[in-house]
């Protein structure tokens, strides 16, 4: 796979064979980000679990303290008083059977969180088999599925995230932009670290957290010591 001028120098600048510290990983991830745009900081978690086993998902969400740096829109499937209130709370798009028509015919994607109240979860989950793959079905774990519309939206456009397994057993999240620096960083790569922790499933046995790499968009993977999340 041939890789840019940027990408090499940069490879150059990293030891492929260190755990970094938070910190210092992070200082890295920086140094390397050389695109002209603000570029993404991601964290991608290896568990050891098995994804394929119920009683082994590791899934939730997390309000990072210094967002993700996007700017979030939130469609919310709610009627009457909720769909009033999701009005007044800031969503970018409320409805019920429109909205369901509009995804299915129109190929209606323009958001990135989809919020629905217990009612509504009949009528969204005609739509599994699109917003499924896009990992955008609304989930209780989540915290978008509830009577609470209005916090639910604010958390969201705040940066709330969803973390969850994929079939590798790896969890990618965003955990900010290159602008950040480095201490905004920590904070939510520490906020999101926790948060998988806490989430660990009892049938969980061995290492926990087998490794855990960040990187920039067009950067490359820095790996971080994960012996110290108290496996």
């Amino acid at each position: 796979m041939f890789r840019g001028k940027k990408y090499q120098d940069s490879i150059k600048a990293i030891d492929k064979t260190k755990l970094y510290d938070v910190e210092e990983g992070l200082e890295a991830v920086l140094s390397t980000a050389k695109a002209k745009f603000d570029e993404t900081v991601e964290m991608h978690i290896k568990l050891g679990v098995d994804s394929r086993h119920a009683d082994q998902q590791v899934r939730g969400s997390v309000v990072l303290p210094h967002g993700t740096g996007k700017k979030v829109r939130v469609l919310v499937f709610a009627k009457g008083d909720k769909a009033a209130e999701a009005v007044a709370a800031g969503a970018d798009y409320v409805g019920a059977e429109d909205m369901v028509s509009r995804i299915q015919n129109e190929n209606f994607f323009d958001y990135e969180v989809i919020i629905a109240t217990p009612d509504m979860m009949g009528l969204v989950g005609r739509l599994g088999r699109v917003l499924g793959p896009k990992g955008l079905m609304p989930n209780p774990k989540a915290g978008t599925v509830t009577m609470d519309v209005t916090k639910a939206i604010a958390e969201s456009k705040a940066g709330r995230i969803e973390y969850r397994l994929d079939k590798t057993n790896i969890i990618h999240c965003p955990i900010g932009k290159a602008s950040f620096g480095v201490e905004k960083l920590t904070d939510n790569f520490n906020t999101l670290m926790n948060a998988v922790m806490k989430a660990k499933p009892a049938a969980a046995k061995g290492q926990y957290v087998r490794s855990c790499v960040v990187a920039s968009t067009m950067g490359p993977g820095i790996k971080i010591n994960a012996a110290k999340f108290g496996n």
